[in-house]
């Protein structure tokens, strides 16, 4: 069957799938904020949603933050909590689109349909200012929300309309005290009630049948494209709001850089294409990543790469659940893989040293500067929830795995020339170098990731990202596709 045909057999292939009944409700919302006024005991909290979108680039989506706290996905807002003794007095400031406006972009709810829908009293927005003013003078520290997409991004921030305005109220009052309010609302959002786990399932189902929909269409001629086309067409087909992050599809070289995403480069008989992508639904974020063979078979080579970092995710999988360390989970990945590597000639040994071309403290933590890392750059695991890297339980005190917590598990091995280019210029990396060069050279451009998604039960941990993932597994999977008339 030739490229196109398979292309045109997708879109029969891709079934809709069943609606999700899943939603926070309007008292969980309350819930929240209430939980996170008896943290403060007494204080001022101002929360800010995200702004109007500036491009035509798809429709407005709110801040994970702010959504936790309100519900209300509209721009421009903010809200406010007066907290005194432990409780709470919630304001949500508005703005409300002009009547030409909203004939082209909707109109937000009144006041009338928040106290009902989200149980939350409402103002214009043209009087946050004056009520932030008067709360100013009550003596009661200030804790902002700042309205950023994503936290991985809150460091570069310092034009957002909420980096502003506390700012600005800052310089009007001068012994105001302004903290972040980001970690208790974070510590909060770690733990994932019942109707949230919901949402992670359906956004997970989502995605596995997208990754799936990949496996039946790949092949030497295609695009990368073509595989983010049908992966983000399945997730709309059954109900996904929109991609939970940017569709990675790397094949060859492009599969050994962590984050590309142009996803335009042709697919060639014999290349390995990593494809990292997945679904939102309702808000909440999969991820997954599947490593497949443009051919539909592994060369021995790829087999004993991909192998190392399957055994790799495997060996956290055994680590993590209720009470295990989220660090013994990280370490017993990286083992596994340090230990493939050496095997494989990529390393000197499973313990070898180098000294990498990033900031590491080799003396305190010797593990950062073993060889291993160079080709396995990334740590193993994050929190999944309303962003795609998401707070969750493990982060914290013990950092251990505790009921409630949904994460990813993705282990990854990228060989390239370059990563060897790269390291500084000292004895030590000069030898290592030398001799593991020509073991980069067989595995050049070979870049290996699969990432699956969990969550912890009372009772142990549930994989809710079930795509074919074993070698033979995905082999059957991408086979398939010529069976199909």
């Amino acid at each position: 069957m030739n490229a196109s045909a398979r292309l045109g057999l997708v879109s029969v292939l891709v079934a809709a799938g069943t609606p999700c009944a899943a939603q926070i409700t309007t008292a969980e919302y309350g819930a929240r904020r209430d939980t996170l006024a008896a943290r403060l005991d007494s204080g001022i909290v101002v929360a800010f949603g995200g702004r109007t979108p500036v491009t035509d680039f798809g429709p407005f989506f709110q801040v994970p933050g702010f959504h936790y706290l309100t519900g209300y996905d509209y721009a421009d807002a903010t809200l406010v909590l007066v907290v005194r003794g432990g409780h709470a007095r919630a304001t949500l400031f508005v703005t409300r689109s002009t009547p030409r406006r909203s004939l082209y972009y909707g109109i937000e709810p009144d006041s009338q349909a928040l106290a009902t829908n989200l149980g939350l009293p409402s103002r214009s927005n043209e009087a946050l200012i004056g009520v932030l003013d008067s709360l100013a003078g009550s003596g009661m520290p200030f804790y902002t929300l700042r309205d950023v997409e994503d936290a991985d991004f809150a460091g570069l921030d310092s034009l957002t309309r909420g980096a502003q305005t506390m700012r600005a109220l800052a310089q009007r009052h001068s012994r105001l005290v302004v903290q972040d309010a980001a970690p208790l609302v974070d510590r909060l959002r770690a733990t994932k009630s019942p109707a949230e786990q919901a949402l992670l399932r359906r956004a997970a189902e989502i995605s596995v049948a997208g990754h799936k929909a990949a496996m039946q269409l790949i092949a030497p001629g295609l695009h990368e494209y073509d595989l983010q086309a049908v992966l983000e067409y399945t997730f709309r087909r059954q109900g996904a709001e929109r991609p939970a992050y940017g569709s990675i599809v790397g094949t060859g070289a492009n599969g050994t850089q962590l984050h590309y995403m142009k996803d335009r480069e042709l697919l060639k008989a014999g290349d390995l294409v990593v494809i990292d992508a997945a679904a939102e639904f309702g808000g909440y974020a999969a991820d997954v990543t599947r490593t497949l063979p443009v051919s539909g078979t592994f060369t021995a080579d790829q087999r004993a790469l991909y192998q190392i970092v399957r055994d790799a995710q495997a060996a956290a999988e055994r680590n993590s659940g209720p009470g295990k360390s989220v660090q013994a989970a990280q370490d017993s990945s990286v083992d596994v893989r340090a230990k493939g590597l050496a095997r494989l000639g990529l390393i000197e040994s499973p313990d070898a040293q180098f000294d990498p071309p990033w900031p590491a403290n080799c003396v305190e933590q010797p593990r950062s500067c073993r060889q291993v890392m160079l080709f396995a750059i990334h740590g193993i695991s994050h929190g999944l929830g309303l962003a795609v890297h998401d707070p969750m339980l493990g982060y914290y005190d013990a950092r251990v795995f505790r009921p409630g917590d949904a994460f990813t598990i993705e282990p990854g091995i990228y060989v390239n020339t370059r990563l060897l280019d790269i390291l500084p210029d000292t004895p030590r990396n000069r030898a290592f170098a030398a001799k593991v060069r020509a073991a980069v050279l067989r595995y050049q451009n070979t870049g290996a990731r699969i990432e699956d998604d969990y969550i912890v039960t009372p009772t142990g941990l549930d994989w809710i990202t079930p795509a074919p993932r074993d070698l033979a597994d995905v082999e059957a999977a991408i086979a398939h596709r010529t069976a199909v008339p």
